[in-house]
């Protein structure tokens, strides 16, 4: 088994949550950035950090200057709402598909057993300018009956070309493990971070589960500054590994 959890501060466990994020740079580097917004527009804690031996070999220095390995961090906050919300993200994946698969498993096996049930990958759709929507893409028949139900913007025909990366996988692979996994899309143009899709994504999360999570007009200013750091530019040259498909929708 290549995952190590490093446990952070005084944390030995998740503990009780609301709803749980995961985020990737990707497409527009739009879940990456919204998480990125969440972690700074409220009281943050982080939690975890998720060593795997399939990360590319980049130590980095972390926010005390010290000299970490590549990890994925675990963090969560509270929300101006109460409720408790839990982020997973990174800055890198592994380069190779089988190993992104067993990376997937991994975590969706330890955050199972940490009690996550439900689970929400956050990311962007490449699509013309004109078109500014967000909806969800669920994982299983029974969880997407019901957010239908509970009136969230379920899509059954995209993204047409299906999806790649270890995003796509912790996104389609949750029922396996018993977690209600899900991916919520915006669009975007796609070539460069845009705030603004994040925050669209955040507002519409909030009016579908009441979480408080948009951001402040004031933390934009801050984002922007950090994606010039997530290089979103080795996106595409990722693609073109990991599938003969070039239309597929990379997560």
């Amino acid at each position: 088994m290549g995952l190590h959890i490093e446990w952070r501060g005084s944390n030995t466990q998740v503990g009780e949550h609301d709803i749980m994020f995961f985020a990737l740079p990707g497409v527009g580097n739009v879940g990456k950035v919204a998480i990125e917004g969440i972690n700074s527009s409220h009281l943050c804690n982080e939690v975890a950090r998720l060593h795997h031996t399939a990360l590319p070999p980049l130590a980095t220095l972390d926010e005390d200057g010290l000299l970490a390995p590549p990890h994925l961090t675990l963090s969560s906050i509270e929300s101006v709402t109460g409720k408790r919300v839990i982020c997973l993200t990174g800055t890198s994946q592994p380069l190779e598909p089988e190993h992104q698969g067993m990376m997937a498993r991994e975590i969706l096996q330890w955050l199972e057993s940490q009690g996550v049930s439900s689970l929400y990958v956050l990311a962007g759709l490449m699509d013309a300018p004109t078109r500014k929507e967000v909806f969800v893409v669920a994982s299983s028949a029974a969880h997407r009956i019901d957010l239908e139900a509970a009136g969230v913007d379920v899509r059954r025909d995209e993204p047409k070309s299906g999806a790649i990366g270890l995003a796509a996988l912790i996104a389609s692979n949750g029922p396996l493990f018993n977690i209600q996994s899900a991916c919520a899309i915006a669009t975007t143009v796609g070539s460069s971070g845009d705030v603004f899709v994040s925050q669209r994504l955040l507002e519409s999360l909030d009016g579908w589960f009441e979480l408080g999570i948009a951001l402040p007009s004031d933390i934009q200013s801050k984002l922007t500054e950090k994606l010039s750091a997530l290089a979103p530019g080795k996106v595409d040259d990722l693609v073109g590994e990991l599938t003969e498909s070039p239309d597929a929708f990379y997560m």
